[in-house]
């Protein structure tokens, strides 16, 4: 029999705890946006400096509408700023725009993780696109064609997969960003701990996304191999 109580319970708890993780980085966000920086430096001066340190010179700073939208981009080679962090002057700006470097320093380093990241992306966009029709279909059908979910499950490991992978890639971007902070000395002894703090905290929302898909790869799994039961 599928745990039907168990699993929801697991998927109530990851929800809670997802929501708790958001609340509290944003919280913590917010919190150190009212912290200064060494010589009041901008979230874009600080990409601009870090991509120049890192002999990065073929590579955008924009910003970007949103809040907490930062992302860098290998395909366009921008690094993209949300106006919170493009004009901000704050710890907050600063961690931000550094690991956002972070990532295109991996890139013009041929960093592995990213490397493999970057060739699931286009099967992960189909994954994303179809799998929960795919799934959807494949349990209304489990016992007249039992591929089909088979073949959803296959998909949604595969954004499963994406999610674990995009973990190194994270945390590697955040001791990146933190070291330069520090060497550069625009964080000092006396912020640079919230500098970590807060990249922490962005950490832990790619861990609980990663554990919540992993949940709910094992929940259809367990309907495939229990469908006779």
């Amino acid at each position: 029999m599928i745990p039907g109580i168990e699993i929801w319970v697991i998927f109530i708890g990851f929800a809670l705890l997802s929501w708790l993780i958001s609340w509290q980085l944003k919280s913590r966000f917010e919190k150190y946006s009212k912290l200064p920086v060494n010589y009041g430096i901008t979230g874009r001066e600080v990409a601009q400096k870090m991509l120049r340190d890192n002999g990065i010179f073929d590579v955008q700073v924009q910003s970007v509408e949103g809040q907490l939208t930062d992302h860098y981009n290998p395909a366009t080679r921008t690094v993209n700023l949300s106006r919170g962090v493009y004009y901000g002057s704050s710890v907050s700006a600063a961690a931000v725009a550094a690991h956002e470097c972070g990532h295109a320093v991996q890139h013009a380093q041929a960093y592995s993780w990213l490397n493999m990241r970057s060739s699931l992306v286009p099967v992960v966009s189909f994954a994303s696109q179809w799998v929960q029709w795919v799934l959807l279909l494949g349990i209304l059908l489990l016992e007249s064609f039992p591929g089909l979910l088979l073949f959803g499950i296959i998909l949604f490991g595969l954004t499963t997969l994406f999610s674990f992978i995009t973990l190194p890639v994270e945390i590697n971007a955040s001791q990146r960003a933190l070291a330069w902070l520090n060497t550069a000395g625009i964080t000092t002894q006396g912020n640079h701990p919230q500098a970590q703090d807060a990249l922490r905290w962005a950490a832990y929302t790619y861990v609980v996304a990663a554990l919540s898909s992993l949940a709910t790869l094992v929940y259809y799994l367990l309907i495939f191999l229990n469908r006779r039961d």
